[in-house]
């Protein structure tokens, strides 16, 4: 298994939920941390426990959903951090509602945030990444990226273009020895998932857990190089 001290991620909306648990498991095995978002509050609380563990963390507040913003944002990023070898593009909203009663601003936000915020993260570190000739890239879909169902358009359309996004990068940037993974989780007990009634805080026997998902990361980024986690779904044992 691979050491990963000393290595530098940046995860996309790491403040809270799935990206602050990833963040806390990559910060155990010794990896400074940049997390993004757009809660102020919530960021600095989690760079405050993620420097418990002894690395260095940092935030940046903006939304990934708007490209100026993601732009300046990892350019700061990467001049306190000097270098990157991990991104997990974690960042994204849901919500549900049928074909015709969800408003199309709406249908719009989830695409041009799951898909075209995930797409402007990796535009602004890939170069990096090609240029030191290493590197990791980590996409979150969903099941729902893989079957659609009822009153779920707007959010399997942006799921399953990630998986498509993902594939065709992984195919491209593999000789550049950068290894990029598309994960596909099905619920996981989160703020969101919270929110949106598809699971609650005391689901912890049948419903998978933020610290379940990171742990597969982990396991993903400790592969030798010569071996990389193409795909992976991650389903709870409990139907």
């Amino acid at each position: 298994m691979k050491n990963l001290k000393n290595k530098k991620a940046i995860i996309t909306g790491g403040s809270k939920g799935i990206g602050k648990a990833i963040a806390i498991a990559l910060a155990k095995e010794g990896i400074d941390i940049a997390i993004t978002g757009r809660n102020i509050k919530n960021l600095k609380e989690t760079v405050s426990e993620l420097q418990t563990y002894g690395v260095n963390a940092i935030y940046e507040v903006f939304d990934i959903s708007n490209y100026e913003d993601v732009k300046k944002g990892m350019n700061a990023i990467m001049n306190s951090l000097g270098t990157v070898n991990i991104l997990v593009n974690n960042a994204g909203i849901a919500a549900f509602g049928s074909f015709n009663e969800m408003d199309i601003s709406e249908w719009s936000q989830i695409i041009q945030t799951n898909l075209m915020g995930m797409y402007y993260a990796i535009k602004e570190i890939l170069p990096h990444l090609i240029s030191i000739n290493e590197g990791d890239i980590i996409n979150i879909s969903s099941t729902a990226g893989l079957n659609g169902n009822a009153n779920t358009s707007a959010y399997s359309a942006s799921k399953f273009a990630v998986i498509g996004m993902s594939e065709s990068l992984m195919k491209e940037v593999r000789k550049n020895n950068i290894r990029v993974s598309t994960l596909t989780p099905s619920t996981i007990v989160s703020d969101m998932s919270i929110d949106l009634g598809i699971a609650n805080k005391e689901s912890h026997d049948s419903v998978l857990q933020p610290e379940d998902f990171a742990q597969l990361i982990v396991a993903g980024l400790k592969l030798p190089r010569r071996a990389m986690l193409k795909d992976a779904s991650l389903w709870s044992t409990n139907p």
